[in-house]
């Protein structure tokens, strides 16, 4: 007999804690979980279709495929994703390697043009039974010599422990390349699903010292892609990046230098000095900072006068460093309430901090316990609230929100005058959300993965 755990929607108590009262790094208890259908942030087929040219191959049961599935036919990618079925007499038969290996050989020797690489997708279930995949991937690479294959995961299994499957999946980006010649004045931008903003202050930097620029996000063909491999330095800062940027160096040789993602001037400043010292260019001048900064606050006083003492909801999905976010506002007068995740980073272990301290009252709310599914249709508060990213401007139930996702490629300075403006442009513009979050993979269905 089925038997309620979470009340009724009407006595339904939506979990939250004070951040003076949170712990660290989990502030919510795991359990069973609830997912929003704010979808704007990537998945796995998403990020590897961002090696231009490559053939994504899931090997799953046909009810975990049915998601991946859509997700090409919404990208409109159907030509380069293919599936293979495991069946429960697979798993009596004892024959999974075999089902991969031919499997996967049938499908390549169907398709109209070789691929150069191609991505093999196990699941959870080739981990319980035991598969011997570097059998399966010797076995392919013997077979098919003229392609590139690696190694990619649809494990939830993983979610929990050791390296996540969204820091696989970024790692897995990379795994492709080639080693060659190391180009001392070659850079990759690693790891961001989202092209690096041309106005970030990376870019700049780098432009400016005249270092030739890699990432994946605008090759256009697999032998452009496999240029990265001459970079002498990975630059990653999307933290869930970090990982296959250590990865890379040790497979390649080159450094990886991991920038750290803030909206603390004296950590923004910090961090870039590093790097220009990491790559023996002239750091920013002081002129340059002073004018940065002084841009920057112009914006957020901009926008504060616009907004005044309107609630303010941030999620993470809009920036790896919420916490941080949310105190830069508060630090300028914003009425910041609520920080909508599931647990705090180890980057944002300062602001945690420096918020209990300073805002002890600041809310923080989860995004996948099972007590946020009434948290939209309760969100009835009196007055406009404007959201920062897709799931707090879903739980608010508000129309008012910046549509953007990992962080939009922004950097930096840019990134904080930039989220200044978009606030403004938010508070002044109604927009339909349930429509919007609805959209899987915010800037994919431009084309931008399409890999042509």
């Amino acid at each position: 007999m089925l038997k309620r755990v979470n009340g009724t929607e009407k006595n339904i108590e939506i979990p939250r804690v004070r951040i003076a009262d949170a712990e660290f790094p989990q502030p919510f208890k795991s359990g069973l979980e609830y997912a929003s259908p704010a979808r704007g942030t990537w998945n796995i087929v998403h990020t590897g279709m961002l090696i231009p040219e490559a053939h994504e191959i899931f090997v799953c049961a046909s009810c975990c495929l049915r998601g991946v599935v859509l997700t090409a036919a919404e990208m409109g990618a159907q030509d380069r994703f293919s599936t293979v079925a495991v069946r429960e007499h697979n798993l009596l038969d004892g024959d999974m390697e075999e089902l991969v290996i031919e499997g996967v050989s049938d499908i390549i020797n169907k398709l109209p043009e070789r691929p150069p690489a191609v991505l093999v997708y196990t699941s959870c279930v080739h981990h319980f039974t035991g598969v011997d995949l570097d059998m399966i991937y010797a076995t392919l690479r013997e077979r098919f010599p003229d392609i590139d294959f690696t190694d990619c995961y649809m494990n939830p299994i993983m979610r929990k422990s050791g390296m996540t499957p969204d820091q696989l999946m970024r790692s897995r980006l990379y795994m492709l390349l080639h080693e060659r010649e190391l180009n001392p004045k070659a850079v990759a931008i690693i790891g961001s699903d989202l092209p690096t903003d041309k106005d970030s202050d990376l870019v700049h930097m780098l432009e400016r010292a005249d270092v030739k620029v890699h990432e994946i996000t605008s090759c256009k063909t697999y032998a452009e892609y496999q240029e990265m491999a001459e970079s002498s330095v990975y630059i990653s800062y999307y933290p869930d990046a970090a990982p296959g940027g250590e990865m890379l160096a040790e497979r390649l040789g080159g450094r990886h230098f991991a920038l750290k993602y803030s909206y603390d001037y004296s950590e923004i400043d910090e961090t870039f000095a590093e790097l220009a010292k990491e790559l023996g260019i002239p750091p920013r001048k002081q002129e340059e900072i002073d004018d940065l900064k002084e841009h920057c606050e112009s914006e957020l006083a901009e926008t504060l006068a616009l907004i005044a003492d309107t609630e303010i909801a941030i999620d993470y999905t809009y920036s790896p460093r919420p916490l941080g976010l949310a105190a830069m506002l508060l630090i300028h007068g914003f009425n910041v309430k609520r920080v909508y995740l599931d647990a705090v980073s180890a980057g944002d272990k300062a602001a945690f901090e420096f918020l209990q301290k300073k805002y002890p009252d600041l809310e923080l709310l989860p995004t996948v316990h099972a007590g946020m599914r009434f948290a939209n249709s309760l969100s009835n508060r009196a007055g406009k609230v404007l959201a920062i990213g897709q799931k707090a401007a879903y739980f608010e139930n508000t129309n008012h929100f910046v549509n953007v996702v990992e962080g939009g490629g922004m950097l930096g300075y840019e990134a904080v005058y930039k989220t200044a403006r978009l606030m403004r442009e938010a508070f002044e513009r109604e927009q339909n959300m349930p429509e919007l979050v609805g959209i899987k993979g915010l800037g994919c269905e431009s084309g931008c993965c399409s890999g042509v």
